[in-house]
């Protein structure tokens, strides 16, 4: 049975997707580290340091059914290192002559942080499609809805009307961001890691960088400038890439669910047969994906101060950052492909409910518009006098239920300078979205310069 939410049969797929879960098992695992050794062989025979016969049979051996996991697993046991084992059992894999070759020169924390890297790699292809995909999702909402015009809200109060392909905008630049970022980040996080007991790749000698460089082209990864065994920025950096990612999404969630309140109505879930039931209300449709997406994010944050503790390390190998990075690196992606994976889910089919923000714009009888009357008779009256009338309208809007309209109209002081027509201009909505759709256009031709870019 399973103990964590993550691989449970249950829960499956919910808080992280079957693919970075493959990337991230034991097998993925072990079989980074058989491609790293592997590559090690290689780039040491290009340079001539072992015999490329040997170089072949290591690469033809490197299988994981030839190796005895439980035997691993109890020599792991007793030995408390996880390559060690695996060195012992790729040897028996070989003939006898190769196997001496096996893991030539090298050290464990080269095969561990090689093969994590390579499991990064595949687990950032993952993150990269879902987030290409999530983006041009949210720049369809944007464009789709450029002039849907709704509430904008401030402290959780109507303010003043935008629009909801602006509120959708604000989220897609903040995405491009991301896709900005990472493409930095992974300048940094593929480097590999060949270097020998303390860094200098003493076991090696004069061909030490020579191997280095053949080893990471055989891999496709960037060979270091310096020996990075104690210096994990990179990683707390693609650590912390993935928190930006799944905070933006569990503050996006976190509208969407605010929105599905009873209340305000105005964006839902994509609804199935089901979906969202009550085990106790059946008129209920519960927010589903979006409790997941915002849960992953505050989880994520935690995982933010476990890697930057993992970067205090103490002379050539520190005693204990790389287990924290052992559990913090693949939760992070699994939990990072769950986020991403269920806010496509929700972002691919959002239920926009147009005609519900129309009508929540009239609540408060148009005391939402207030500041546009104000800024439209400013010009007339001067900006100080045209807040005082306003507001004096707008309170008496207030104590007497009447609607902001009448109470102007009422006003003198305020009819003298606009005709009723006028007012009914300055109290229209969609008359005083400002700059919202220029700025739609503006975050989506940067997409559609990325995508020439790209």
């Amino acid at each position: 049975m399973a103990s964590s939410i993550l691989d449970s049969f249950y829960y499956k797929g919910m808080y992280g997707t079957s693919a970075m879960t493959n990337v991230f098992s034991d097998e993925g695992r072990i079989n980074a580290w058989l491609a790293a050794e592997v590559a090690l062989a290689k780039g040491e025979a290009r340079v001539g340091v072992i015999p490329q016969q040997a170089a072949d049979a290591i690469a033809e051996a490197a299988k994981l059914e030839n190796l005895d996991l439980q035997a691993m697993k109890v020599e792991f046991n007793r030995v408390g290192f996880p390559i060690m084992p695996l060195v012992h059992q790729l040897a028996k894999a070989c003939d006898p002559e190769s196997g001496r070759w096996v893991h030539w020169g090298s050290t464990t924390q080269d095969i561990l942080d090689t093969g994590l890297v390579l499991q990064m790699r595949e687990g950032i292809a993952l993150l990269e499609q879902d987030l290409n995909a999530l983006i041009a999702a949210l720049a369809k909402l944007a464009e789709t809805h450029r002039n849907t015009v709704m509430a904008g809200r401030t402290f959780q109060q109507q303010a003043a009307p935008i629009t909801f392909g602006y509120k959708v905008a604000v989220w897609l630049d903040e995405m491009l961001r991301h896709k900005e970022r990472l493409a930095e980040v992974k300048t940094r996080v593929l480097v590999g890691q060949c270097a020998g007991a303390v860094g200098t790749l003493a076991t090696l000698g004069k061909d030490g960088l020579a191997v280095q460089r053949a080893m990471m082209a055989e891999l496709d990864l960037a060979a270091p400038t310096v020996t990075w065994h104690t210096a994990r920025d990179s990683w707390a950096e693609m650590v912390n890439w993935l928190v930006l990612v799944t905070s933006t999404l569990g503050k996006v969630a976190t509208e969407i669910a605010t929105l599905m309140r009873t209340e305000v109505n105005e964006v839902r879930e994509p609804y199935q047969t089901g979906r969202g039931a009550s085990s106790t209300l059946p008129q209920k449709r519960n927010p589903i994906a979006c409790p997941r997406i915002i849960a992953i994010a505050h989880r994520m944050r935690e995982f933010s101060a476990a890697q930057f503790s993992a970067m205090i390390q103490e002379h050539e190998r520190a005693v204990g950052a790389m287990p924290i990075e052992w559990m913090v690196i693949p939760e992070a992606f699994m939990l990072a492909s769950g986020s991403l994976s269920q806010s496509l889910d929700i972002l691919g089919d959002l239920e926009v409910d147009a005609a519900q923000m129309r009508a929540n714009l009239n609540l408060g009888g148009g005391l939402l518009m207030a500041e546009a009357v104000m800024m439209g008779i400013a010009p007339l009256i001067g900006r100080n006098q045209a807040h005082d009338l306003v507001f004096t309208a707008a309170g008496r809007a207030n104590d007497a239920g009447q609607t902001l309209r009448e109470t102007l109209i009422e006003d003198q002081a305020i009819m003298e300078h606009v005709t009723v027509e006028q007012l009914d201009v300055l109290l229209d909505p969609a008359n005083y979205t400002g700059s919202a759709g220029a700025m739609v256009d503006a975050v989506l031709a940067k997409w559609e310069a990325m995508k020439e870019r790209a």
